[in-house]
């Protein structure tokens, strides 16, 4: 199946800016612990965890800092009453986002959020308005000239959900969540290391934006959504144009 790149492109517009201002660090660990406290501590049995470790070392975080989160999970710190909540909402021109976060205190949390949206031009939805668009998958990008025929063998006792081609040509492994690592152990082994993976929550059809302008308003969203404290992830159903993202990216 043919498709544009789903990688979430605003997150890799974002990562610099969001390690520069030492957000991506507090957000790693607040899952770390929460899905070390969820399933265990151990990442071989417990498919959230592992693809949290995962996250947290491509974004160059030490492993005993990992460790420590990992263990003040899995201990159940007194003290520590995050839960974990889901917002869904429309953004400029009815752009479906999900916004994932951690809270110990839901009025302000909520109160936070919806501000955002009306802020940017967007509003805060009912439960259910659009989470039926979206998917929780795992995703690994696998490196330029991998072929489909190998890409399949290798993953073959994993079974991932699909293998799809993107218009740049590489090939993009589509999982379940709990499979997430076990593919990308398979795909390691047999010398196809992933340039890109995640676990998150993908639509099931995407909203082209061609307009810089509202290409603009939605990354305006996305950035003021991102930087709320107890937020941790924010998904879209947005797919920009490569020019647009080009041309919002030079200007910071």
């Amino acid at each position: 199946m043919a498709g544009h790149s789903k990688w979430a492109n605003i997150k890799h517009r974002k990562a610099a800016q969001d390690a520069r201002r030492g957000k991506i660090f507090n957000k790693l660990i607040r899952e770390l612990s929460v899905a070390a406290r969820h399933g265990g501590g151990d990442p071989a049995d417990n498919p959230r965890l592992r693809a949290a470790i995962d996250k947290a070392l491509s974004n160059n975080m030490t492993k005993d800092t990992i460790q420590r989160a990992v263990d003040r999970g899995a201990g159940n710190v007194d003290g520590d009453a995050m839960e974990e909540v889901v917002y869904e909402g429309y953004g400029p021109e009815g752009v479906a986002v999900m916004v994932e976060a951690m809270t110990d205190n839901r009025n302000r949390t909520v109160s936070e959020v919806r501000h955002a949206f009306n802020k940017q031009g967007g509003n805060l939805g009912t439960t259910g308005s659009v989470a039926f668009m979206f998917h929780r998958q795992g995703r690994l990008t696998l490196p330029e000239d991998t072929s489909e025929e190998a890409a399949m063998e290798a993953t073959l006792d994993a079974e991932p959900e699909e293998i799809e081609t993107l218009d740049d040509g590489r090939l993009e492994v589509v999982t379940s969540p709990d499979s997430f690592g076990t593919i990308k152990d398979a795909l390691v082994e047999a010398g196809m290391e992933p340039s890109a993976s995640d676990v998150g929550l993908f639509p099931d059809n995407y909203t082209r934006i061609a307009d810089a302008d509202l290409g603009r308003r939605i990354i305006k969203l996305v950035d003021r959504l991102e930087d709320l404290d107890d937020v941790q992830n924010v998904f879209t159903n947005a797919d920009f144009d490569d020019a647009i993202l080009e041309s919002l990216h030079d200007e910071g």
